[in-house]
Protein backbone atom coordinates (compact mmCIF):
# COMPACT_ATOMS: atom_id res chain seq x y z
CA UNK A 1 0.00 0.00 0.00
CA UNK A 2 1.38 3.82 -1.06
CA UNK A 3 1.92 5.69 2.14
CA UNK A 4 0.17 8.94 0.17
CA UNK A 5 -2.79 7.06 -0.73
CA UNK A 6 -3.22 4.80 2.27
CA UNK A 7 -6.37 5.39 4.85
CA UNK A 8 -5.16 8.36 7.35
CA UNK A 9 -3.32 5.83 10.17
CA UNK A 10 -3.35 2.58 8.40
CA UNK A 11 0.29 2.39 7.72
CA UNK A 12 1.64 1.25 11.02
CA UNK A 13 5.48 3.11 11.36
CA UNK A 14 8.72 1.93 13.48
CA UNK A 15 11.60 4.16 14.82
CA UNK A 16 11.27 7.87 14.47
CA UNK A 17 7.97 7.78 12.58
CA UNK A 18 6.63 5.19 15.48
CA UNK A 19 7.79 8.10 18.08
CA UNK A 20 5.91 11.32 16.26
CA UNK A 21 2.85 8.91 16.17
CA UNK A 22 3.07 8.37 19.73
CA UNK A 23 3.69 12.07 20.45
CA UNK A 24 0.38 13.35 17.49
CA UNK A 25 -2.06 10.64 19.45
CA UNK A 26 -1.41 11.75 23.01
CA UNK A 27 -1.71 15.42 21.82
CA UNK A 28 -4.79 14.26 19.91
CA UNK A 29 -6.08 12.31 22.67
CA UNK A 30 -5.48 15.14 25.23
CA UNK A 31 -7.41 17.73 23.06
CA UNK A 32 -10.23 15.35 22.52
CA UNK A 33 -10.57 15.03 26.63
CA UNK A 34 -10.18 18.72 27.14
CA UNK A 35 -12.33 20.27 24.61
CA UNK A 36 -13.98 17.63 21.98
CA UNK A 37 -14.62 16.18 18.98
CA UNK A 38 -15.24 20.29 17.05
CA UNK A 39 -12.11 21.23 18.53
CA UNK A 40 -9.95 18.97 17.40
CA UNK A 41 -7.42 20.91 15.20
CA UNK A 42 -4.96 19.32 13.44
CA UNK A 43 -2.59 22.31 13.98
CA UNK A 44 -3.10 22.41 17.57
CA UNK A 45 -2.43 19.21 17.81
CA UNK A 46 0.89 19.03 15.78
CA UNK A 47 2.22 21.96 17.93
CA UNK A 48 1.13 20.49 21.19
CA UNK A 49 3.30 17.23 19.80
CA UNK A 50 6.20 19.61 18.83
CA UNK A 51 6.17 18.35 15.13
CA UNK A 52 5.65 20.03 11.82
CA UNK A 53 2.04 20.84 10.86
CA UNK A 54 2.57 19.71 7.34
CA UNK A 55 3.26 16.17 9.21
CA UNK A 56 -0.46 15.88 10.81
CA UNK A 57 -2.09 17.21 7.20
CA UNK A 58 0.11 14.79 5.71
CA UNK A 59 -0.23 11.29 7.42
CA UNK A 60 -3.53 12.16 9.01
CA UNK A 61 -5.15 14.88 6.86
CA UNK A 62 -8.26 15.70 9.02
CA UNK A 63 -9.65 15.39 12.73
CA UNK A 64 -11.30 12.00 11.63
CA UNK A 65 -8.31 10.63 10.31
CA UNK A 66 -6.62 11.61 13.94
CA UNK A 67 -9.56 10.02 15.43
CA UNK A 68 -9.38 6.55 13.69
CA UNK A 69 -5.98 5.61 14.77
CA UNK A 70 -6.25 6.77 18.23
CA UNK A 71 -9.08 4.58 18.21
CA UNK A 72 -6.84 2.17 16.51
CA UNK A 73 -3.68 2.42 19.08
CA UNK A 74 -6.18 2.01 21.85
CA UNK A 75 -7.62 -1.36 20.51
CA UNK A 76 -3.60 -2.65 19.56
CA UNK A 77 -2.78 -1.39 23.58
CA UNK A 78 -6.31 -2.88 25.59
CA UNK A 79 -5.51 -5.51 27.75
CA UNK A 80 -6.64 -9.44 26.05
CA UNK A 81 -9.55 -11.03 27.07
CA UNK A 82 -9.75 -12.67 30.62
CA UNK A 83 -9.21 -16.57 31.42
CA UNK A 84 -11.03 -17.18 34.73
CA UNK A 85 -12.06 -20.39 34.47
CA UNK A 86 -15.96 -18.90 34.71
CA UNK A 87 -18.40 -17.33 32.72
CA UNK A 88 -19.29 -15.01 35.87
CA UNK A 89 -15.65 -14.22 36.22
CA UNK A 90 -14.64 -13.71 32.72
CA UNK A 91 -17.62 -11.16 32.56
CA UNK A 92 -16.66 -9.55 35.75
CA UNK A 93 -13.41 -8.87 34.60
CA UNK A 94 -15.20 -7.27 31.40
CA UNK A 95 -16.99 -5.20 33.49
CA UNK A 96 -14.06 -3.99 35.65
CA UNK A 97 -12.42 -2.89 32.63
CA UNK A 98 -14.93 -1.31 30.87
CA UNK A 99 -15.62 0.61 34.48
CA UNK A 100 -12.11 1.74 35.11
CA UNK A 101 -11.72 2.91 31.42
CA UNK A 102 -14.47 5.04 31.71
CA UNK A 103 -13.95 6.24 35.13
CA UNK A 104 -10.23 7.66 34.12
CA UNK A 105 -10.39 11.04 33.84
CA UNK A 106 -8.94 11.01 30.18
CA UNK A 107 -10.39 8.17 29.12
CA UNK A 108 -13.27 8.48 29.71
CA UNK A 109 -13.75 12.10 28.39
CA UNK A 110 -12.06 10.99 25.07
CA UNK A 111 -14.70 8.58 24.92
CA UNK A 112 -17.34 10.84 25.80
CA UNK A 113 -16.32 13.18 23.24
CA UNK A 114 -16.17 10.14 20.51
CA UNK A 115 -19.80 8.86 21.14
CA UNK A 116 -21.22 12.10 20.62
CA UNK A 117 -19.01 13.06 17.85
CA UNK A 118 -20.13 10.23 16.46
CA UNK A 119 -23.80 10.73 16.36
CA UNK A 120 -23.04 13.71 13.76
CA UNK A 121 -20.02 12.51 11.44
CA UNK A 122 -19.50 9.34 9.93
CA UNK A 123 -15.77 8.86 9.22
CA UNK A 124 -15.63 9.11 13.45
CA UNK A 125 -19.14 6.78 14.21
CA UNK A 126 -16.97 4.23 11.25
CA UNK A 127 -13.60 4.31 13.48
CA UNK A 128 -15.53 3.79 16.77
CA UNK A 129 -17.15 0.61 14.69
CA UNK A 130 -14.23 -0.61 14.70
CA UNK A 131 -12.44 -0.10 17.82
CA UNK A 132 -15.44 -2.18 19.57
CA UNK A 133 -15.12 -4.84 16.38
CA UNK A 134 -11.98 -4.93 17.77
CA UNK A 135 -12.56 -5.26 21.42
CA UNK A 136 -15.93 -8.05 20.68
CA UNK A 137 -13.38 -10.02 18.83
CA UNK A 138 -10.79 -10.10 21.83
CA UNK A 139 -13.40 -11.16 24.10
CA UNK A 140 -15.52 -13.37 22.66
CA UNK A 141 -13.10 -16.30 23.07
CA UNK A 142 -14.53 -15.83 26.49
CA UNK A 143 -18.40 -16.89 25.59
CA UNK A 144 -17.12 -19.56 23.25
CA UNK A 145 -15.27 -21.15 26.61
CA UNK A 146 -18.40 -20.80 28.40
CA UNK A 147 -20.30 -22.53 26.18
CA UNK A 148 -17.93 -25.42 25.49
CA UNK A 149 -18.16 -26.05 29.45
CA UNK A 150 -21.87 -25.90 29.36
CA UNK A 151 -22.82 -22.48 31.27
CA UNK A 152 -24.45 -21.19 28.13
CA UNK A 153 -26.74 -22.54 25.42
CA UNK A 154 -25.10 -23.82 21.82
CA UNK A 155 -25.50 -20.73 19.51
CA UNK A 156 -25.47 -17.80 22.31
CA UNK A 157 -24.16 -14.65 20.59
CA UNK A 158 -20.92 -13.69 21.76
CA UNK A 159 -21.59 -9.85 20.66
CA UNK A 160 -24.87 -9.91 22.57
CA UNK A 161 -23.55 -10.74 25.72
CA UNK A 162 -20.38 -8.40 25.76
CA UNK A 163 -22.41 -5.50 24.60
CA UNK A 164 -24.83 -6.62 27.43
CA UNK A 165 -22.19 -6.21 29.69
CA UNK A 166 -20.98 -2.57 28.87
CA UNK A 167 -23.88 -1.10 27.95
CA UNK A 168 -25.18 -0.36 31.31
CA UNK A 169 -22.34 1.56 31.73
CA UNK A 170 -21.79 3.64 29.05
CA UNK A 171 -25.66 4.47 29.50
CA UNK A 172 -24.02 5.86 33.11
CA UNK A 173 -21.15 7.77 31.60
CA UNK A 174 -23.32 9.41 28.81
CA UNK A 175 -26.89 9.37 30.37
CA UNK A 176 -27.19 9.75 33.74
CA UNK A 177 -23.76 10.86 35.15
CA UNK A 178 -24.30 8.17 37.96
CA UNK A 179 -21.22 7.07 39.42
CA UNK A 180 -19.63 3.98 37.44
CA UNK A 181 -18.46 2.11 40.95
CA UNK A 182 -17.62 -1.84 41.54
CA UNK A 183 -21.20 -2.21 42.62
CA UNK A 184 -22.00 -1.13 38.85
CA UNK A 185 -19.84 -3.37 37.12
CA UNK A 186 -20.55 -6.20 39.19
CA UNK A 187 -24.35 -5.74 38.44
CA UNK A 188 -23.84 -5.34 34.83
CA UNK A 189 -22.08 -8.75 34.69
CA UNK A 190 -24.24 -10.87 36.77
CA UNK A 191 -27.58 -9.52 34.53
CA UNK A 192 -25.58 -10.31 31.31
CA UNK A 193 -24.50 -13.93 32.43
CA UNK A 194 -28.38 -14.52 34.31
CA UNK A 195 -29.77 -13.66 30.72
CA UNK A 196 -27.05 -15.38 28.61
CA UNK A 197 -27.91 -18.45 30.64
CA UNK A 198 -31.73 -18.15 30.48
CA UNK A 199 -31.20 -18.32 26.12
CA UNK A 200 -31.73 -14.49 25.26
CA UNK A 201 -28.49 -14.43 23.56
CA UNK A 202 -28.82 -17.14 21.42
CA UNK A 203 -28.63 -16.76 17.48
Amino acid sequence: MNQDTATPGSVRPGGRTARVRESVLRAAGDLLAERGFAHLDPAEVATRAGVGKTTVYRRWRTPAGLVADLLTEMAETSLPHADTGSLRGDLLANARLVAHTLNDPRQGRVFASLVAAATCDPATAAALRHFYDARLAEWSPCIDAAVARGELPPETDSRAVLSAVSAPLYYRLLNTGDPIGDDAATTAAEAAALAARAGLFTR
